[in-house]
């Protein structure tokens, strides 16, 4: 899944547009319910050798999601190539995805919509 691709599909469920908070992070982009302000994904670009996925040095970046799920599922869903511990999130509560991975595009969107569960 490609970010416009998800931040369109965000728009239109949950009629949310990104933020974009950090100058020093241009393209982080909260994803936030209007009512109580809570964050239910946060869409990232990080280098892949932060993220163990490339030699250390190498200039490739990956976008990543951080979605909330339930403490019981965290360790299961890492078992998937695209699904890793949080990049600077809860690690108990909150997974990574490459969005670009392995991963169909409707299980990115469903994990979507438990976070956006998750922290109504």
């Amino acid at each position: 899944m490609k970010r416009a691709e998800l931040l369109k599909t965000v728009a239109e469920r949950y009629g949310v547009q990104p933020e974009y908070l950090w100058a020093r992070w241009p393209n982080y982009a909260v994803l936030r319910h209007a009512g109580n302000r809570k964050w239910f994904g946060v869409l990232m670009d990080v280098p892949a050798r932060r993220l163990g996925l490339s030699e250390a040095g190498a200039d490739e970046t990956v976008d990543i999601l951080n979605v909330k799920v339930a403490p019981d599922d965290v360790i299961v869903l890492q078992l998937a190539d695209s699904i890793m511990p949080a990049y600077h999130m809860n690690k108990q509560n909150w997974i990574s995805i490459a969005i670009e991975g392995d991963i169909p595009d409707e299980f990115v969107l469903d994990l979507l919509e438990t976070s956006h569960r998750l922290t109504a």
